[in-house]
């Protein structure tokens, strides 16, 4: 497994907004660099077969207008696709649909950046109680699965083994380092830094089950 703060460290968060049809949505940016070619990783990130390895079983038809679904988590249309460079879909959860973008842009020598955007519409109670940590906690976890699956011999971090490492030490550190740096992505986003903060101790408390301090 990586080391956690190394991980932590490795990613950009950034916290922002953008105005819909609907009306004004969140934005929540991260991006990660990984040491392989850009058709390495849209492979990864586009097989069904290679997704299990560091993110979640999937099913469905993994093409333009295609409908996909991750095993117990959030499933969608595929809307946009110019491989290898980048795909949008919608990401629906039970009633609610948000809209994810991946970009992928080679940055030197068998380097590649991953650069995911998630667009929600999300009610201010919600995002004054939870911010952005209640979603970017999560992606936090699938670019380290995707770090982790790039590593080495490429053998990942299976779904069981992910499930035991979460409830672990390192684990509930990870998750609390992420909550803590998405707070400060929302400082740096215009959220007023007592705030942002108390609403990250709150999901980091829902993600770890320790009671806020």
């Amino acid at each position: 497994m990586i080391e956690t703060s190394q991980q932590i460290s490795a990613v950009r968060r950034t916290v922002g907004s953008r105005t819909l049809e609907a009306g004004e949505a969140r934005v929540l940016t991260i991006s990660q660099t990984y040491p392989t070619t850009l058709d390495d990783l849209w492979d990864a990130c586009t097989n069904a077969e290679r997704i299990p390895r560091w993110f979640l079983p999937i099913s469905g038809d993994l093409r333009l207008h295609g409908r996909y679904q991750f095993e117990g988590n959030a499933g969608g249309v595929v809307q946009r696709c110019d491989p290898p460079k980048s795909f949008a879909a919608t990401w629906e959860m039970g009633d609610e649909t948000s809209w994810i973008e991946v970009h992928l842009t080679p940055e030197g020598d068998e380097r590649t950046r991953f650069t995911l955007e998630h667009v929600a519409h999300v009610d201010d109670v919600r995002w004054t109680e939870y911010g952005p940590g209640a979603v970017g906690v999560g992606w936090d976890s699938g670019l380290l699965g995707l770090a982790s699956h790039l590593d080495a011999d490429g053998g990942g971090v299976t779904p069981d083994q992910a499930a035991e490492w979460i409830g672990s030490a390192d684990g509930r550190r990870f998750m609390t380092l992420s909550g803590e740096a998405w707070a400060e992505a929302d400082i740096a986003g215009g959220t007023e830094p007592q705030a942002a903060r108390a609403a990250a101790a709150r999901t980091i408390a829902a993600y770890t089950g320790t009671p806020p301090a």
